[in-house]
């Protein structure tokens, strides 16, 4: 009589346990434990580009990567750091789960489909709780560039005003603001005369010009006064003092102009790469949440084909 082989065939797999028909459809272990491992591999990656990243910036303006080139690397491998991590947390969410006994095909891709995207989840609102304070500031960081750009520039005059004529009172105001190299003009003289208006001319004419280029006119009696004043300092006819007076006010208002359209420029640039950061973020995001779906649907697969 043939005795029956009851051993087990080379590389046959068991069978695995099943859920319950009346257990729940979600494993929050694999969901969590997919969300931990995305994390960290997010947190190595985004710590490598920003690696690579320093290593292509150099402070010579002829070397280095330009900041076209690394506005777009950095969105690349922003992107890239979400498929790679994301892609790894959804794929253990989904072979780390039990199998399900009760469901159907189609049933058991939706739920594997949920567990990448809960891992993804979890993995994102953990990483914006540790960087919450750096994606406030991005989103604030164009607002406020703008909005202080109106009243920058002259709170920067008064308060080089503001110094120039506590300065003054050691020489001169070394020490002032943009106003200071206009005052110093108006008192210029090829044959100095002698201290008789002092600083507190200076500091008068100062305050004159502070008060006129921020009410954008130069009024005729502030304009005769400091006429005398130029002309008691350095000797010149009365004509000669207004005209440099004029000069020197012209000089002055375009010199604030050129100053703010700089600062609108520099703000215009930040709330256009903080818009631009804002929605590459957004698109990574995407990408992350449809790849975590996408692999967590892929190891779901592998594990029943394990189980099965």
């Amino acid at each position: 009589m043939q005795r029956e082989h009851t051993e087990p065939l080379p590389y046959q797999v068991a069978r695995g346990p099943a859920v319950p028909a009346h257990a729940s459809a979600t494993s929050w272990p694999a969901i969590f434990a997919g969300a931990a491992a995305a994390a960290a591999l997010s947190l190595i990656l985004v710590l490598l580009g920003m690696g690579l990243g320093l290593s292509s910036i150099s402070p010579w303006s002829s070397e280095g990567a330009s900041a076209t080139t690394i506005g777009i690397s950095t969105a690349i491998w922003l992107a890239l750091t979400q498929i790679i991590a994301s892609g790894m947390g959804g794929y253990l969410s989904g072979r780390l789960r039990v199998r399900w006994a009760d469901a159907d095909r189609d049933e058991v891709y939706f739920r594997d489909t949920a567990h990448g995207m809960l891992s993804w989840a979890v993995a994102t609102l953990v990483t914006a709780a540790f960087l919450g304070s750096a994606i406030g500031g991005l989103v604030s960081g164009g607002a406020k560039a703008v909005g202080s750009v109106a009243s920058g520039t002259m709170t920067a005059v008064a308060t080089g005003g503001s110094a120039a004529m506590a300065g003054g009172q050691e020489g001169g105001g070394a020490g002032g603001g943009q106003l200071d190299y206009f005052v110093d003009s108006l008192f210029r003289s090829d044959t100095p005369a002698g201290d008789a208006t002092g600083n507190q001319g200076r500091n008068e004419a100062l305050t004159i010009l502070v008060k006129s280029v921020g009410s954008g006119e130069l009024t005729p009696e502030d304009k005769s006064y400091l006429a005398r004043l130029v002309a008691q300092r350095t000797n010149l006819s009365a004509q000669e003092a207004e005209a440099r007076v004029d000069e020197i006010y012209a000089n002055a208002v375009q010199t604030l102009e050129s100053a703010e359209t700089t600062a609108r420029e520099a703000a215009d640039t930040a709330r256009k790469a903080a818009a631009g950061t804002a929605l590459w973020t957004f698109v990574a995001l995407l990408c992350g949440a449809f790849f975590a779906s996408l692999f967590a649907v892929w190891g779901g697969r592998r594990r029943d084909a394990i189980d099965g």
